[in-house]
């Protein structure tokens, strides 16, 4: 188990870090939360000012919106499951004809105790980062308990989305 405090001062210097990011590059953001259930968007807009580059973002915790709301076909779930890079790039395409952002972020998997097969166990996370026509899909595999889980995609999300945006604008 992760020491909270310690992965707490992680993540809020990394959000630090993507506000001054975003703000400097006049970026917007947006993120399609499935696993990790608004806890991304929490931490973005715990920084006063974030309203000038976070746009919104959906929960997409059920099947249902995945499908009504960013349009992912049921077929694509049912072939390779709601935790894939398929779903989560397929989230992505339709978070960004949504929000419009310039950096579109999915994230999809499962955050257990339950929920894992052999195939995708607990702590199976993946993550799409899409910006103009660059696309990105990260495929974690985390240990711990639920909250540890969901910490750590936040925590490597914000890490990811730094690096990248610094990269690639």
């Amino acid at each position: 188990m992760i020491q909270k405090n310690k992965i707490d001062e992680k993540i809020k210097k990394s959000a630090k870090k993507l506000h001054k990011i975003f703000l400097s590059k006049k970026l917007t953001l947006s993120f399609a939360e499935s696993c990790t259930g608004g806890l991304l968007q929490e931490i973005v807009t715990s920084n006063s000012g974030a309203s000038q580059y976070f746009l919104g973002g959906v929960v997409s915790y059920s099947n249902q919106v995945k499908t009504n709301v960013l349009k992912v076909s049921d077929e694509l779930i049912s072939k390779f499951g709601a935790v894939s890079e398929e779903t989560a790039q397929s989230m992505m395409k339709g978070l960004k004809k949504l929000f419009r952002a310039d950096v579109s972020v999915s994230i999809t998997g499962i955050a257990g105790p339950e929920g894992g097969t052999k195939d995708k166990p607990v702590g199976t996370i993946f993550v799409t980062i899409g910006y103009k026509n660059f696309v990105k899909t990260y495929n974690y595999n985390f240990t711990g308990n639920r909250h540890d889980i969901r910490y750590k995609t936040a925590l490597n999300v914000l890490l990811e989305l730094s690096n990248l945006v610094e990269h690639l604008t």
